[in-house]
């Protein structure tokens, strides 16, 4: 017998859950003043999600999925993105929407089932948030296809989480990926569960990022909880993808610290001493601790922070609740270009409804 192949699968950390250099730091992290920014952004992040959920359990907002101890996955991608480049999201990157103009009030709009939130004021070739497990890799794909005909030097960047990388879709997304050598960064957020299912009970792969290696690409695991770690690989990716060098798959290590939706009680799968374990190395504590330790960062800033990011989120949230609702019959306005008899029949019966309470 003859091996004909080896394959490593490469981990990168910069920061330890201490704020602890772990190994020489990439050449923008050399400069706090480079740190600071990602650090107020998942900071604002957290607090938007706060809010979130206390609007939904107020009962001012549906199902909310939140982001709670995976900011630094969002706010690392969106910073090196370039302005050209195109995110495919999931629905828990916020970091990565808000750093690229989406603003929280279309956040907040979209959960509760305002459509014409993805409609974003302020970014207009990002796609919209995909709720369905699994089936956007297949879009990043067809994005990143017609980037690569058009001779753009952009790269689609697609975010998933781990469950969705045992969906059918995502081989099938990360095979064409492979072969047609398309500018696609896959970056998975392996929060540790699949809803409510723990990450060894759907596979038995012992990375996600290996499963790049059976398409043909390059994969890489990286501290998810570590800004610097994901910016930095984020980076590299983006970078490679440019030079024709094609997709890579980067598996970002974190842990879920909220339930799966305000829909779910994770404490029926997990104890509160797991949960509190995990605290200690959630990424917002890391690189304050870090910052604070070369003497970048104060109280007095660490204050203002807090106030100001509480008084943005509040200002988005002031708009959201103000935004009028839709018309109930909007709903059929762009199902069909000549609408069929029988819902036709419908939104007239819904605007006639409608008409008879004014």
């Amino acid at each position: 017998m003859s091996i004909i192949a080896n394959f490593q699968i490469p981990y990168t950390q910069f920061l330890d859950h201490t704020g602890d250099v772990v190994q020489p730091l990439p050449e923008f992290a050399l400069d706090c003043e480079n740190l600071t920014p990602l650090y107020r952004a998942m900071v604002e992040n957290r607090t938007f999600d706060a809010k979130a959920i206390a609007l939904q359990r107020t009962g001012r907002m549906g199902t909310y999925a939140s982001s709670l101890g995976q900011e630094a996955i969002g706010v690392g991608i969106g910073s090196i993105m370039r302005e050209d480049d195109i995110l495919v999201p999931s629905y828990r990157e916020y970091g990565a929407q808000f750093w690229r103009g989406v603003r929280m009030k279309e956040i907040l709009l979209y959960w509760s089932g305002d459509e014409r939130s993805n409609n974003f004021e302020n970014q207009k070739t990002d796609l919209p948030i995909c709720v369905t497990i699994g089936a956007h890799p297949a879009h990043a794909v067809g994005v990143a296809y017609a980037l690569k005909l058009r001779g753009k030097n952009q790269v689609a960047v697609c975010t998933l989480g781990d469950g969705a990388t045992s969906k059918g879709d995502f081989y099938e997304a990360i095979n064409a990926a492979g072969v047609w050598n398309l500018p696609l960064v896959f970056v998975v957020s392996n929060n540790q569960f699949a809803i409510s299912i723990r990450y060894e009970q759907q596979t038995a792969a012992k990375t996600i990022a290996q499963k790049a290696i059976a398409a043909g690409f390059a994969g890489e695991q990286i501290d998810g909880n570590d800004v610097i770690a994901v910016r930095h690989s984020v980076d590299q990716a983006l970078q490679k993808a440019r030079r024709g060098g094609g997709p890579t798959l980067i598996e970002a290590i974190t842990y879920r610290m909220s339930d799966h939706t305000t829909a779910d009680d994770a404490s029926r799968y997990r104890s509160k001493e797991e949960l509190s374990e995990q605290w200690a190395y959630e990424p917002i504590s890391r690189l304050r601790n870090y910052l604070i330790k070369k003497e970048a960062w104060t109280k007095d800033e660490e204050d203002t922070l807090i106030k100001n990011s509480a008084a943005i989120v509040q200002e988005e949230v002031d708009e959201y609740l103000n935004t009028p609702p839709r018309e109930p019959s909007s709903m059929f306005d762009h199902l069909y270009e000549n609408l069929p008899a029988a819902y036709a029949e419908q939104q007239a019966e819904l605007m006639e409804k409608g008409s008879a309470h004014v």
